[in-house]
């Protein structure tokens, strides 16, 4: 008998069924007397946040999936997910909740920033590689959320009625590489349901994941996902959370012991969880699965590649590096190295990069280049230890320019924090504020220090008994004038300035709640006048919710004063004219928390406020305007011809600032090619609407998603899939094929080293069964010094041939083989036969 039944057959019916729901929101239970410890799972798709939403313990942020995936590099996604593995250590954690692979079906899809992209295949890889990555150290990876959660409206609720086929080769075959191949230890099933049932009691879960894929570990639910006894337990559903409430416990002690549901099948899914304990090392008496991470095994930094200036060529056609065990530090440097491998040119009218020593003067503008996202909204954000704003960068970059700022559209509604370098708690000395919770009667039933002006999730730490929160700092004003000062929260909001109050309002906020905090919180702020030096200040909210969000930021309103018209008038004026007297401008644009989040589609893939006619208007005054766009998925730029350079920076990471300025002053080649197609007009997309209709999200148009929907319809997006521009010149001659695979010459015919991805795709012009017009089937990372050549092989798996018809099939006869730099550029063509 194995270990792990030995140690079941230990367990009555009521400790096995404990054991299936979590003790609390992040944990699982334990069972000293088998050894079994508990198990911390967090999110993680970008960074590792741990148990609590604390200032106090920051997790790296590396940049969103987008830009990972922008990449196009299986070693980088292996790097990245060691990084998470190797901050999933520090943290205590044993599960990392990710990689998010669902598909970029709709450009609208809201959380479209911490999935990859569009295609099943490039998906596929880079989820394997991160999850490999992940656990190399050791750390449960978990691909999620199986399957179909490609939007956000309804999505607890919503049914989607999907083919087979099209499940088959694009939904399930996101995930289906990170099983079979990459051997992930757990799966997060999704809310919504497909095809009538809903994935935590889908038959899914059993075919193909568990029977054809081999999954032998844990599929666990979303959070608050599992909702019934019966058909959840008779599911491959594994474990519940989180706890330690939930539709299992005594209700489904009582249907063992009806003859409702196989005890056995309750041991199977005890079995499993004891299985990932030892694979985490949480099981007494089993060893874990072996950490093979080693040290020094960073892939070469892009920009400069090996000692000759190349390294070898990785996507499908190169292999993975041993595992890395990242320190925090290296960690923030490979958030700044994916940050600009993955910056997308994708127009250059010959402006970038700048030449040695830089410009002499430069305008930055924008809400974004100040405030930026570093990444989306939701469960997938952490708290860095710090961020470097595109500002803040190309300030340090640039110490002898002149660089402004200017706000030119408000992006963003509400406060921004003020800067930690700036605060100083007034009690301890310590930077940051001092947090003072009190009771109905004033009395102080906690202070603290805490690292930030925004305090933007308290509601899992405030002491029992709090109805009011006060935070007291002393700000460091460096040159006198006026500020917007303001309080975000609920509650009756006061603001004092050295002792003399300042603002009172009354804050109701009647939105939701999320992770403690208050999901887009009301905020009011007030014109002060302020002198060098340090100013005390000190925001308080009386009659705070008493549910689970408690919110208190005290920050700096960047919009203007006045009505919005005149203020906006105003603030592109003061753009223009600032890029007027610059040499080169850069504005920053993007979205905001409220539009890229999770719980929510996008209404529209337009810029939100006036950054449109900001765009136009700093184009109009200065030819040397470079567009930076500080978003994570594709948003509308009616002014692309306007410009003379636009950079796709997605949401960047802490690093953000130092990689954009790698990337604008040619240290760094921007490395990204679209992972998703961006459309010029919201009318042309071809599959748009995220919302279901009488609850229902019918996948009408089947395998033509992404690319393959904008060649069906014959539609011309602004920027094609696979599309990016770099430093460096290249030419692709010499095609040469098989049914196995491709092999191609790769010149770099430009003066610089430089990153090219060379992209194979097939196509059938004729045959009996409906295909995309043509469909991605390898791809290969190409690094080259000036003047080098490279003969790059690709392989070509039989499934790229393959259709699911009940099974995967091969429909005999001829198809082309295209070779080039992205789907609409494809110069290179031989035919081959079915394999």
């Amino acid at each position: 008998m194995h270990q792990i039944d030995r140690l079941l057959d230990k367990l009555t019916l009521e400790r096995k069924v404990r054991l299936l729901t979590g003790a609390d929101e992040w944990s699982t239970h334990a069972d000293p007397d088998i050894g079994l410890r508990a198990m911390v799972l967090s999110d993680g798709p970008s960074g590792i946040r741990g148990v609590t939403w604390d200032e106090r313990d920051p997790a790296v942020n590396l940049p969103s999936a987008t830009a990972l995936a922008a990449t196009w590099d299986i070693a980088t996604a292996h790097a990245y997910g060691a990084a998470l593995a190797a901050e999933a250590r520090r943290k205590g954690a044993h599960v990392v909740l990710g990689p998010t692979i669902n598909l970029h079906r709709s450009p609208l899809g809201g959380r479209h920033f911490e999935a990859y992209s569009e295609d099943p295949l490039l998906t596929a890889d880079l989820a394997a590689a991160y999850v490999r990555g992940v656990q190399s150290l050791g750390v449960a990876a978990t691909p999620k959320h199986y399957v179909g959660n490609d939007f956000e409206t309804e999505r607890f609720t919503a049914n989607v009625v999907v083919s087979e086929r099209a499940l088959r080769e694009l939904y399930l075959a996101a995930f289906e590489k990170a099983v079979v191949e990459a051997g992930a230890w757990v799966v997060m099933s999704a809310y919504n349901a497909v095809n009538g049932a809903t994935m935590t009691e889908n038959p899914l879960l059993a075919e193909p994941l568990c029977g054809e894929w081999g999954f032998d570990g844990v599929v666990v639910s979303d959070w608050w996902a599992a909702r019934s006894t019966v058909p959840a337990a008779l599911a491959r559903q594994d474990l519940a959370m989180p706890g330690p409430d939930g539709p299992w416990g005594d209700a489904l002690v009582a249907a063992v012991r009806d003859g409702l549901v196989p005890e056995a099948a309750v041991d199977e899914k005890v079995r499993r969880l004891l299985r990932l304990a030892a694979r985490v090392g949480a099981l007494d008496g089993l060893t874990p699965a072996p950490a093979t991470g080693t040290r020094n095994a960073l892939t070469p930094d892009p920009a400069t590649g090996t000692d000759d200036g190349r390294v070898p060529a990785s996507g499908t056609a190169g292999g993975v590096p041993p595992a890395v065990a990242v320190s925090a530090e290296e960690g923030a440097v490979l958030a700044r190295r994916v940050a600009a491998d993955g910056m997308v040119l994708v127009r250059n009218e010959g402006e970038l990069p700048w030449p040695a020593p830089g410009p002499r003067s430069v305008a930055v503008i924008g809400h974004n280049a100040l405030q930026f996202r570093s990444q989306g909204g939701g469960s997938a954000t952490v708290t860095p230890p710090y961020v470097i704003s595109p500002l803040d960068g190309l300030r340090a970059a640039l110490p002898d320019a002149e660089i402004t700022w200017t706000l030119g559209a408000v992006t963003q509604e509400g406060l921004a924090a003020l800067p930690i370098a700036r605060l100083t708690d007034p009690v301890s000395g310590e930077p940051g504020v001092r947090a003072r919770f009190l009771d109905s009667g004033g009395r102080e039933l906690l202070s603290e220090n805490r690292r930030s002006s925004d305090l933007a999730r308290l509601g899992g730490s405030r002491p029992a008994g709090t109805t009011s929160v006060e935070v007291t700092t002393r700000y460091l004003v460096r040159e006198p004038g006026t500020a917007r000062l303001g309080i975000a929260g609920a509650g009756f909001a006061t603001l004092a300035v050295d002792g003399v109050r300042v603002l009172e309002r009354e804050l109701v906020h009647e939105g939701e709640d999320f992770g403690g905090g208050l999901v887009s919180p009301p905020h009011v702020s007030v014109t002060v006048e302020l002198a060098a030096g340090e100013a005390e200040l000190t925001a308080r909210l009386d009659g705070v919710p008493q549910g689970n969000g408690l919110t208190l930021t005290l920050g700096e309103d960047l919009a203007p004063a006045g009505t919005a018209r005149a203020g906006e008038v105003e603030a592109i004026g003061a753009a223009a004219e600032a890029a007027r007297r610059a040499e080169v401008a850069v504005v920053v644009v993007g979205t905001s928390p409220e539009i890229e989040r999770e719980a929510a589609d996008r209404a529209t893939l337009a810029l939100p406020g006036a950054q449109d006619r900001l765009v136009r208007a700093v184009a109009a005054a200065n030819p040397r305007t470079v567009v930076v766009v500080n978003a994570g998925a594709p948003v509308l730029m009616p002014w692309r011809y306007e410009v003379a350079a636009v950079l796709l920076g997605w949401f960047g990471g802490q690093e953000f600032g130092n990689a954009l300025a790698d990337v604008l002053l040619g240290t760094a080649e921007p490395g990204g090619r679209l992972p998703t197609t961006w459309p010029g007009e919201e009318t042309d997309v071809p599959v748009l609407r995220t919302a279901p209709v009488d609850g229902v999200v019918a996948y009408e148009e089947g395998v033509h998603v992404g690319y393959r929907a904008w060649l069906r319809a014959g539609a011309e997006p602004a920027y094609p899939f696979g599309h990016g521009l770099g430093y460096t010149s290249w030419e692709l001659t010499d095609l040469a094929a098989s049914p196995s695979e491709v092999s191609l010459t790769v010149r770099n015919t430009g003066g610089r080293a430089g990153k090219h991805v060379v992209q194979v795709y097939l196509s059938r012009e004729s045959g009996a069964v409906d295909r995309p017009v043509r469909w991605l089937a390898g791809y290969a990372v190409v690094r080259a010094g000036a003047g080098q050549a490279d003969r790059v092989t690709i392989p070509l798996p039989r499934r790229a041939f393959q259709h699911w018809d009940g099974g995967w099939r091969t429909e005999p006869g001829e198809f082309t083989v295209h070779a080039g730099s992205s789907v609409a550029d494809l110069p290179l063509t031989a035919r081959i036969s079915a394999p």
